[in-house]
This record gives C-alpha cells, sequence and structure tokens, in this order.
C-alpha cells in the first residue's frame, strides 16, 4: 500500500502516510478500507442512489475504541469527516469524497430493560430491530415512520414517529447517551451528567459527536394497533386534504393522521389518508371514522395490526435502498387551500412514479415541549410538508427538476425552517439557523465548547465561529 490522498476540513489534498494507514488498520478487527481493499465498492454505498462518493477512508468500527482511534486519527490529520449509521438520509451526509467515514454498521443490537421500561441500542440499529426487541415485552418508543430508518440519526434530528402523539418525539424519550467527542474523548450524557450535551443531543444532529448508545424510556403499546390507509382517486384530492386538514385539528394524542399523493400499484395517481391509533382499538374506530367514511374512497386497509407491522407498512418505496432520491421540506403552521392547490398540482406532474409528496401532522405530546426545554425548537402544531422525487429510471435532472418546481411554489407556504432529519443537502444557508428555531444561538455556544474545529460537519451544521 501507497500513501493516499485525502481531504482535509479546509477542503485541501494532504498525503496520510502509508505507516499511519497501517498503523490504524491494525487496530480494527472489521479492517481500514481504501480504494484498493476488498469490499471497498460496497462499503462505500449508501441508502440514496444518488449520492456516488469515493472517501479515502473507512473505519469500520466494531466498538468504542474503534469510534475514539477514528475520531483521534481524523482530528490528528484534520480529515474531512462523516460518520455512517443507519444510513436513511437523503442529503448523504454519511459519506463524503476524500475525507474518511467513521463506519459504525458492526456496532448494532438492544437490550431491553422491561421492569424500568428503559432500552439501551447501538447506533447502527434500525427501528425494525428495536422494535421488534422491545415488542417481546409490550413496549415502544417513538420510531420513525418507515421501518430501515436508522435510530441514531432520526433521534439526534429529534424523531417524528408514530406515537408522537401521545409520547412526544423520539428526543422526548431519550435519557441518556454516550459520546465520543470532537477531542476523542468518551463522555456520558443524561439530566445529571454533561446536561449542557444532553440538551444538544436532543435535536442538535450529529454535531456534538458521534453517538455510541442510546437509552430510551419504554412505553407499553398493545398487542395490535390501529394503521392502514384511505385512498382516494387524485381528483378528489382537494376535497380530501380540505377535510385531513379539519379532522387533523382536533386529534387526541393517541390518533395519528398523515397524508400522502402518489402513484397506486396499478398506475393510477390517489391521495391516500394515512391513519394510526394507538390505544382501545373500539375507541380508535370512533376516533378514525369520520376520516374513513368522507367521500368515495377506492379502498379502506385500516384495521387491527401489531405496532411494527404498522411502522413498516410504507417501506414500499420509502425504504428501499439504493434508488435515486431528491427531497426538500418544511413545516407549515396550517395547511392553505393555496398550498393544496400547489402540492396537487405537483402530484399531477410526477416525472416518476415512485415520487411522492407527503404530509406529515406533529400534534400532541410533540408539539407540547416547550422549546428551550430540548435542542429541537420548532415545537407547536404543525405539518411536516414533503415533496420527495425517487426514480430507477430517467435522467437525474429532470426528477430534481420536478423537486425544485414544486418546492418553489409550496416554499411561499410554509415557514423557514424545517424538519432537520429532511434538510436538502443544497438548501440555503438560512434555513439551517431557522430550523434549529429558538435554540441557535445556544447551540453555537455548545458547539463551540465540544467541537469548536467543526470537526463533525458533515450534517445540517452548526458553524461555531
Amino acid at each position: 500500500m501507497a500513501d493516499i490522498t485525502a481531504r482535509t476540513l479546509e477542503g485541501a489534498s494532504a498525503t496520510l502516510p502509508e505507516a499511519d494507514v497501517s498503523t490504524l488498520q491494525g487496530k480494527f478487527k472489521a479492517g481500514v478500507l481504501t480504494a484498493q481493499s476488498d469490499g471497498y465498492e460496497q462499503a462505500r454505498r449508501v441508502w440514496n442512489g444518488n449520492i456516488d462518493c469515493r472517501p479515502a477512508l473507512i473505519a469500520r468500527c466494531s466498538g468504542v475504541a474503534d469510534v475514539i482511534d477514528a475520531a483521534n486519527f481524523a482530528r490528528e490529520h484534520r480529515l474531512l469527516v462523516s460518520v455512517r449509521g443507519g444510513l436513511h438520509n437523503a442529503a448523504g451526509h454519511a459519506t463524503n469524497d476524500g475525507g474518511i467515514v467513521i463506519d459504525l454498521s458492526g456496532m448494532r443490537g438492544t437490550r431491553v430493560d422491561p421492569e424500568a421500561r428503559r432500552a439501551t441500542t447501538l447506533p447502527d440499529t434500525v427501528w425494525s430491530e428495536f422494535d421488534r426487541e422491545t415488542r417481546a415485552f409490550g413496549l415502544a418508543t417513538t420510531g420513525g415512520t418507515v421501518s430501515n430508518t436508522g435510530v441514531a440519526s432520526l433521534t439526534l434530528g429529534g424523531g417524528e414517529g408514530w406515537l408522537m402523539g401521545m409520547h412526544g418525539l423520539t428526543v422526548d424519550n431519550l435519557v441518556g447517551a454516550d459520546v465520543v467527542t470532537a477531542d476523542g474523548q468518551l463522555l456520558h450524557a443524561s439530566a445529571s451528567e454533561n446536561a449542557d450535551l444532553f440538551w444538544g443531543l436532543r435535536g442538535g444532529g450529529g454535531n456534538f459527536g458521534i453517538v455510541t448508545a442510546f437509552e430510551f424510556a419504554l412505553h407499553p403499546v398493545g398487542p395490535m394497533v390501529l394503521g392502514g390507509l384511505v385512498i382516494h382517486p387524485l381528483p378528489a384530492a382537494r376535497d380530501v386534504l380540505r377535510m385531513y386538514r379539519d379532522f387533523s385539528a382536533n386529534l387526541p394524542d393517541a390518533a395519528e393522521a398523515y397524508a400522502a399523493m402518489l402513484t397506486a400499484p396499478d398506475g393510477n395517481k390517489v391521495v391516500a389518508l394515512i391513519l394510526g391509533y394507538n390505544g382501545d382499538l373500539a375507541e380508535g374506530e370512533k376516533v378514525l371514522a369520520p376520516a374513513r367514511s368522507f367521500g368515495s374512497p377506492v379502498a379502506d386497509i385500516v384495521g387491527p395490526m401489531p405496532y411494527g407491522a404498522r411502522n413498516a407498512m410504507l417501506d414500499d418505496p420509502f425504504a428501499i435502498r439504493g434508488i435515486e432520491r431528491y427531497w426538500k421540506s418544511g413545516y407549515a403552521g396550517g395547511i392553505s387551500d393555496d398550498l393544496i392547490d400547489v402540492l396537487i398540482d405537483g402530484a399531477s406532474s410526477f416525472t416518476s412514479p415512485m415520487s411522492n409528496v407527503v404530509l406529515i401532522n406533529v400534534h400532541g405530546a410533540a408539539a407540547r415541549v416547550p422549546s428551550g426545554d430540548t435542542a429541537f425548537g420548532l415545537r407547536g402544531n404543525q405539518w411536516d410538508i414533503n415533496v420527495i422525487a425517487q426514480w430507477t429510471e430517467g435522467a437525474a435532472y429532470d426528477h430534481i427538476g420536478w423537486c425544485r418546481r414544486v418546492w418553489g411554489a409550496a416554499e411561499p407556504h410554509v415557514s423557514t425552517g424545517a424538519y432537520l432529519n429532511h434538510i436538502a443537502a443544497d438548501d440555503s444557508m438560512e434555513k439551517l439557523p431557522a430550523s434549529y428555531g429558538p435554540n441557535y444561538d445556544r447551540l453555537v455556544a455548545l458547539k463551540r465548547k465540544y467541537d469548536p474545529d467543526n470537526m463533525f460537519r458533515l450534517n445540517p451544521n452548526i458553524n461555531p465561529q
């Protein structure tokens, strides 16, 4: 192996001596890959097939010691750093060109304490795995809306999910975390230990370090919950979405209601109400009845199902690994008629049958937490509006262009901030402070304390300068 050319934090080229790389490789059981290593091509791929990067090094961590060594190596050589966990990120922050990827894919698993109603999980765990372990004891916590979302990235960005009306965002259920900071220290963060860091982890993204373990509070969830879709033809979308807006305004905490416009398997474009209820099934039937009885749906597939099944019912196409994606998103305090018309127009002109428009209602416990209690500051009743291009055929330019056109028309009708996990890589610099909301200045101060050189910058970045 010869010396390796790598990219620094400053964007310059640097030479990594062969001896330094060999020493690092010798410490890792799973290996440190270079472009010449067996397995490099597969290891460099991420969830979004539209991201095609070639890092200089992929450090495949098996435990905390590996993470510390990788962080120290990156700092000493001032390398551009990506942290790779569950991979479910459209912006492609889990990889880079020419730097080092600190790959946590060897750190996966969950331990449940049913008596304490706590679960500790490792950073490459995905929600389907987490749910399987907790559901064995009739427990769960707020996870993602598809089953292969990574626990780590979803949590650090806030964590919207099927239980948020009852139990808040995922960050509201985080009770502790182990973190490797930019200076190579392992810290435990909780309400009583490194409390400032604990506050920042709950919605501040990956800005403050590499989380190597998460501890969550768990909640009882019945053996069955209500979940499923009520589907209408797209020409009915205006009436359906207006009804959805009114129906969502009075939801009890136990209910969830999202909406989406997409292409059905038969090729017809549809609008779907995505409904759920976390509680007594008979009561849930009453609560969801107005949405299910409205209009003339072509299908109603709402019914009892295990919680884990509801967390997987949108996996196709939202969880498919390797297809190409481009995403635009923002929060809206309300859904105006004008916004409805813009989104319907966008759905009418899909450039791919895999693309969609999604509205996620944030309400209940997730909305009631005071903005300053966690780093996630955009609290309140609102909708997460998403315009999502996904494709396997055709030119990326056409699909990305569609998404940008639709979002350009929608943007005047939404706020300037977005759900952190849905921010696009090419969003404006102004969108980041708005997305951190009233907590941004406090987050900048925290960044200066824990990562003053901005080593962890490939994320929705808080610049310490």
